[in-house]
């Protein structure tokens, strides 16, 4: 499945960003979805995923309670709302979709990523 990633951009602390995912190709329903996010000289980590039904959702301690990861499958499309962001929040976002094992907390467990948006917390 092709997956491109959007709604990157600069904000400050406390600001929010709604992250969008929209996939073409085969069944989008059939697959996992997570989000991953790298930071400059650190390793990509995973951030928040979800079952192919979007009812079974995983996220890192980091972000739980500020960002919800959804789905619409008839849309073909994930989000992630980041509200109460930080500068530690800074980094790339890319979306991921594949068949892990739930929770499905390593990028290995993806098949296909999107090109990345860029995420800016200025303090």
């Amino acid at each position: 499945v092709q997956l491109q990633a959007s709604g990157g951009g600069s904000v400050q602390t406390g600001g929010s960003l709604r992250l969008s995912c929209v996939a073409s190709g085969r069944a989008f329903s059939t697959y996992g979805m997570a989000w991953f996010r790298q930071a400059p000289g650190k390793e990509r980590e995973f951030v928040a995923g979800l079952n192919p039904s979007g009812r079974i959702t995983y996220y890192a301690d980091s972000v739980k309670g500020r960002f919800t990861i959804t789905r619409d499958n008839a849309k073909d499309t994930m989000v992630l709302q980041m509200n109460s962001l930080k500068p530690e929040d800074t980094a790339v976002y890319y979306c991921a979709a594949g068949t892990p094992k739930l929770p499905g907390l390593r990028g290995d467990e993806y098949d296909d990523w999107g090109q990345g948006t860029q995420v800016t917390v200025s303090s």
